[in-house]
């Protein structure tokens, strides 16, 4: 039986590893861990010269970037609305997400929220590559997320049928969350 214990590393295409490494640091404070250079993939044995590097986002989590000097030049799933694929980091609650907006705000950037998501609330901004992040503090209490957890089954299946925003989530917004 697979036993997963956390998710070593995320890895995402850069444009600059320096432009990249240097902006983590900057905006989020993010420290490099690794950086790895080879000009044949391991994996594959494919001669393709490689800048892999791996930051540190707290806990022992990981977020990794590779940059590929001799691939066309990268884009995204135009087909795929930019607000779906993001990197979500949890702050400690809404003291810290609140200084973090003002502080990525103050330093140049442009920050959409605070947004409430009834469990959770989050600004959200773009790294220089163009990757969508995500500031969040939970604000679910233990028994509404056993209430989601529980009702996650029932929502999968009537999503399966219908496409169409499971009845059994209404109170998910319908309830208003003070924290």
């Amino acid at each position: 039986m697979i036993n997963i214990k956390q998710i070593h590393h995320v890895a995402y295409r850069c444009n600059d590893a320096k432009e990249t490494v240097e902006w983590y640091k900057h905006y989020l404070n993010m420290d490099l861990l690794v950086a790895i250079a080879e000009d044949l993939v391991p994996s594959t044995k494919e001669p393709d010269p490689y800048m892999h590097l791996f930051l540190d986002a707290g806990m022992g989590n990981i977020l990794a970037f590779f940059e590929l000097p001799t691939k066309p030049q990268m884009g995204r799933d135009e087909n795929t609305p930019t607000w779906v694929q993001h990197i979500a980091f949890q702050v400690a609650d809404k003291e810290a997400l609140l200084e973090a907006k003002a502080e990525l705000e103050e330093k140049g950037l442009d920050v959409l929220g605070v947004t409430n998501h009834g469990i959770i609330h989050s600004i959200y901004f773009f790294d220089p590559n163009g990757h969508r992040l995500e500031l969040t503090y939970a604000t679910g209490t233990p028994e509404q997320m056993a209430q989601l957890r529980e009702v996650a089954p029932l929502m999968i299946d009537e999503w399966s049928v219908t496409k169409k925003a499971p009845k059994h989530a209404a109170w998910l917004h319908e309830t208003e969350f003070t924290n």
